[in-house]
């Protein structure tokens, strides 16, 4: 049997020359932040070639698609800069902002 790791999630994606570096997270059961919301806290890390990653990125956005085919995930619109749409106004949901210094 081979290993397998639950993650609720990536935290950052670091990006070092050739290598990108993605920081697996779980949920914390026990600390809670200032708005009393479970911690993030990290679990492991993966690293690929960026070949690897964009590859594994397209097999992950062929796989949100199928969930989205098949109606178990439904997609908000997104507003494009291009098409005169502001990221700054974009609906406020549950999701924590990507705290990543790669994409500040």
């Amino acid at each position: 049997m081979h290993p397998e790791v639950y993650t609720d999630g990536i935290d950052e994606i670091t990006v070092g020359g050739s290598i990108v570096r993605v920081d697996l997270v779980s949920l914390s059961p026990t600390e809670r932040d200032a708005n009393n919301m479970p911690k993030k806290v990290f679990r492991e890390r993966l690293i690929f070639s960026i070949e690897a990653f964009a590859n594994s990125v397209e097999v992950m956005q062929n796989a949100l698609q199928g969930l989205v085919d098949a109606g178990v995930v439904k997609r908000s619109p997104a507003s494009s800069p291009t098409a005169g749409g502001d990221r700054g106004s974009a609906p406020n949901t549950s999701r924590s902002a990507n705290v990543s210094t790669n994409f500040r």
